[in-house]
């Protein structure tokens, strides 16, 4: 191939590059607004709660105050920990909850476990290894 020739492949493949680069941007931008909706959702209801207990007292005493934890998916990872016998890593986790292992998997569920975390529900002894939290003494 002459210089030329390689010059203008080197142009076309950049400039595939640059409109990928400029899509992926936008996607991001997209999921960034989503997630802070989400977040702004789950933020609002948990305040609507509290207020409502407040006014009211306990509505179901068994069910966690985090309407995140109280969803199904949060339920199982919590349930998988409570018969656990030491700290997991996520993907043992997905192993323990039947799902895939794959890169994305495990990411998606070692986010999870971070908000865990967040929460003073787990702890993350070293890097990458999960645990439940010890019970506080309000507990």
């Amino acid at each position: 191939m002459t210089h030329p020739t390689l010059l203008t492949l080197l142009t076309e493949r950049e400039t595939a590059a640059g409109l990928t680069v400029e899509r992926l941007r936008a996607q991001i931008a997209s999921l960034d607004e989503q997630l802070t909706a989400a977040e702004t959702e789950v933020a609002e209801l948990a305040i609507t709660r509290k207020t409502l207990l407040s006014l009211g007292g306990p509505l179901d005493p068994a069910a966690p105050a985090d309407p995140t934890v109280a969803s199904p998916a949060y339920q199982q990872i919590l349930a998988v920990f409570h018969s656990a016998t030491a700290p997991m890593r996520a993907k043992d986790i997905c192993q323990a909850l039947g799902t895939g292992t794959t890169a994305k998997d495990t990411e998606n569920l070692r986010a999870k476990l971070k908000r865990l975390v967040a929460r003073q529900i787990l702890t993350e002894p070293e890097a990458g290894l999960f645990t439940l939290a010890p019970p506080t003494a309000s507990a």
